[in-house]
């Protein structure tokens, strides 16, 4: 009997089925899919960070629990963390998905061109749209580390009581 299985939903490299099949894992049902008011930045490798009217373009796999454990017991892997998105199909359904993202931003601050390449050339494969593919960039982690932490300062004053 299979194991049960969840949506995943990958934006970086392992949304290449090849790559996730090269770490012993069987993906099933791939289906393009988006999240919104997410962007894609890249340091080290890929994460994905809160911003209103961003979209992220990536695939959702059908995954067991024990795979996604095998992918993510790496240590330049063990940073991720599961967190529940909304995806969108390109038949504009919704479905609720699992996605490892990274919430610790490594302490190298420089970007990684190569995996970039390899992330466009991937997304480009996969036929995904010519304007995003042209935005996937390395990025400056200690921007973005600083964009991160003003996000975090605004939404936490936003919710501190006011005093009279």
């Amino acid at each position: 009997m299979d194991a049960r299985r969840v949506p995943v939903f990958f934006y970086g490299l392992f949304m290449d089925a090849e790559i996730l099949r090269g770490k012993a894992v069987d993906p099933r049902a791939g289906r393009p899919a988006r999240v919104e008011n997410y962007a894609l930045r890249l340091g080290q490798r890929a994460l994905l960070v809160p911003e209103q009217g961003s979209r992220c373009y990536g695939m959702v796999f059908d995954l067991s629990h024990s795979e996604l454990e095998k992918l993510y017991v790496g240590a330049d892997l063990q940073a991720y963390r599961p967190e529940a998105v909304l995806v969108r199909f390109s038949d504009e359904q919704t479905a609720a998905a699992l996605c490892y993202n990274l919430f610790a931003l490594a302490d190298s601050t420089a970007g990684n061109p190569d995996y970039a390449e390899k992330l466009r050339q991937t997304l480009e494969r996969l036929g995904f749209p010519e304007d995003y593919i042209r935005s996937v960039k390395s990025t400056d982690t200690a921007a973005l580390h600083r964009h991160r932490t003003q996000t975090r300062d605004r939404h936490l004053s936003a919710l501190a009581p006011t005093t009279r």
